[in-house]
């Protein structure tokens, strides 16, 4: 079994679609690193050497930001706009969505499940 950036990459899935569960690693750079390294795209990761996993492991630390670091790197930057006290760190402190999404009737996702408010009925309901 391969282990790259710490994550351990699934035996029988091809080399192209495998290293896409790294974080930071999609479809397109999966396939720019491969090609760079000389490893064919449909070779399984069982079956890639040991010097073909570090290529992929040397153009990891040379190239991308991947895992870890990414994920720091994201949540830095989240902070910072809370700290900002922007609209979008708002949002974030929040839990609501941010880049412009209706919430009336959505965002459920990001508010959670919806929460009956007591005592809020219709002029009708009381008459």
């Amino acid at each position: 079994m391969a282990r790259i950036a710490g994550i351990d990459l699934p035996k029988n899935k091809r080399a192209e679609i495998g290293l896409t569960y790294i974080l930071g690693i999609g479809r397109s750079t999966s396939k720019k690193m491969l090609e760079s390294a000389k490893i064919d795209l449909s070779k399984k990761i069982e079956d890639l050497t040991e010097a073909e996993v570090a290529k992929i492991r040397d153009y990891i630390d040379k190239h991308l930001k991947v895992e870890g670091d990414l994920r720091r790197d994201v949540s830095m930057n989240i902070k910072r706009l809370v700290d900002l006290g922007c609209y979008r760190g708002i949002r974030h402190k929040k839990g609501l969505p941010v880049h412009g999404q209706r919430t009336h009737s959505n965002a459920r996702t990001r508010k959670g499940p919806a929460v009956a408010i007591a005592g809020k009925k219709s002029i009708k309901a009381m008459k």
